[in-house]
């Protein structure tokens, strides 16, 4: 399975949350499959998806699920331990770890080599982090999603990708209707 068909399979499971998606590519591809106020696509900042789903997160008390990969969580190493220094128990962070730079040309990460993500985030302090194969992620977010304690899961997958068209929304329409669409979650 690549990260197109692991949110595919997700869609069904997290349509109704906050959604923080990573940029480039899964943005596209969750837009395409689901694009609905409840999610907020990055568009332009590698690296910032789990600290600002971490964010949305302790503002309020809806669940929120951050989509991150492997290669964004490495540019912002500092998340690990903001979150678990952090604990919001209505947030998961997913990061879709395809050892590449998927939206680059796919590149090798080192998540891909000797790191561990997993291993990372609990040497970071994470409490409840969860290695899982892509053919599991759909139970793993489901469990996660009726739990009430943060959770970090690394969902292992094959590298690849999919053809997508871009996000035409104006970054000004997407932030607006994200910041409603919580308003309306939380009255």
């Amino acid at each position: 399975m690549i990260r197109s068909d692991i949110l595919k399979e997700l869609v069904p499971v997290i349509s109704d949350q906050l959604v923080v998606c990573n940029i480039g590519l899964p943005s596209q591809e969750l837009h395409m499959l689901d694009d609905q106020p409840t999610n907020f696509y990055m568009l332009g900042t590698m690296g910032l998806s789990s600290s600002i789903g971490l964010g949305v997160a302790l503002a309020q008390d809806k669940k929120v699920i951050s989509i991150d990969g492997d290669g964004s969580v490495l540019t912002n190493f500092g998340t690990l331990p903001t979150i678990a220094n952090n604990v919001a128990d209505n947030f998961i962070l997913l990061i879709i770890d395809n050892g590449s730079y998927g939206s680059t040309g796919d590149q090798p990460t080192y998540a891909g080599k000797k790191t561990s993500l997993a291993a990372v985030a609990k040497a970071c302090g994470c409490e409840t982090v969860i290695e899982c194969q892509a053919e599991d992620c759909v139970d793993v977010m489901r469990d996660a999603i009726a739990g009430d304690k943060m959770t970090i899961i690394v969902c292992k997958c094959e590298s690849g990708n999919i053809k997508v068209p871009v996000i035409t929304k104006d970054p000004v329409v997407i932030r607006d209707r994200f910041m409603t669409a919580i308003r309306e979650a939380n009255t």
